[in-house]
């Protein structure tokens, strides 16, 4: 398939992973979003997704269609299934297989590890939408159009700026502050490696049995304490750890709209929440990347990105 077209909606911190490797494969990739800029190697068209002609024109000779469209959380009710339609639109239309980027979020407070047939139950207005965007991909499914949903837990890697273990926690730490986290730290939680959601990805649109929904190679889950203790001993020197109350993350949302929306997934932090690739490693033979090595990628990133020359702006 070095020939085939892979089209991937989403300039992203997935999208951008997966045109790399692919590229890297020989493959010919064109990159579809808002703002898409052409690259050496990848063809960009930029519009809206949400406009279905569009997003079918764009993704002309397509034999692959990746969604990893993920609009702000404030923008969820408005956009995140109408993004949705249009890379659906256009794998059908062209008869190319979808592989679509998902989360955990449509099923709600689990009661133990959560495998592609736990239930769908939301117990949030955003895992309710996500819970929406999956029957709509599966409903296609059943009609016959390919497709396959990668479902990943919160993301853990270099490059993730707005993830947990991002921009914030690492100003604080590589400056010796205490991090903050939110809910509960010594809860077990599953996090994935972006890299690895990436080479998931990929594989998943290079297998033509593999339809359905599919939890991509996740570490088995550690808490976010033990986590930050890692990072820590390869940083060499301790990261204090700060729960960030509701009350602080509710006040915070009257200034900053992205904060207003988290607190009803406060629960993912504050009971296990523990995903099971066992399917994906099954079927696939892949194994996460090693802890270590997430760590020392993730580390080495913060420091040229936070590093010493920079710690005088760390924050307060």
């Amino acid at each position: 398939m070095s020939n085939a077209l892979h089209v991937i909606f989403g300039t992203g911190q997935i999208g951008t992973r997966i045109a790399q490797r692919l590229v890297t494969r020989g493959h010919r990739v064109r990159v579809v979003s808002r703002s898409a800029k052409a690259q050496p190697g990848i063809e960009a068209v930029a519009g809206d997704a949400r406009d279905t002609a569009f997003a079918i024109e764009a993704a002309r000779d397509a034999a692959v269609v990746y969604d990893t469209l993920n609009p702000l959380y404030p923008d969820w009710k408005r956009d995140l299934v109408a993004l949705g339609r249009g890379p659906l639109a256009a794998a059908t239309a062209h008869g190319a297989k979808l592989v679509a980027l998902d989360c955990l979020y449509m099923y709600g407070a689990p009661t133990g590890p959560m495998t592609e047939t736990s239930p769908v139950a939301p117990v949030s207005k955003k895992g309710a939408l996500r819970a929406e965007l999956a029957a709509m991909r599966l409903e296609a499914l059943a009609s016959g159009t390919q497709v396959a949903i990668a479902r990943a837990s919160d993301f853990f890697g270099p490059a993730l700026p707005n993830s947990w273990f991002g921009t914030r926690f690492f100003e604080r730490a590589l400056a010796g502050k205490a991090a903050e986290l939110l809910g509960d730290p010594d809860q077990l939680h599953s996090y994935t490696y972006a890299e690895d959601v990436a080479d998931a990805m990929v594989e998943l649109a290079g297998a033509g049995d593999a339809t359905g929904v599919w939890h991509v190679p996740t570490l088995p889950a550690i808490t976010s304490r033990e986590l930050a203790t890692r990072i820590g001993e390869a940083l060499g020197r301790p990261i204090a750890i700060k729960r960030m109350p509701r009350l602080l993350v509710r006040a915070l949302g009257v200034v900053m709209p992205i904060m207003r929306e988290l607190p009803e997934m406060a629960y993912q932090w504050e009971m296990p929440f523990v995903i099971d690739d066992s399917k994906f490693r099954a079927r696939f033979g892949t194994a996460p990347t090693p802890l270590a090595d997430q760590i020392a990628t993730t580390l080495a990133w913060a420091r040229r990105t936070y590093g010493d020359d920079k710690l005088v702006h760390a924050a307060a």
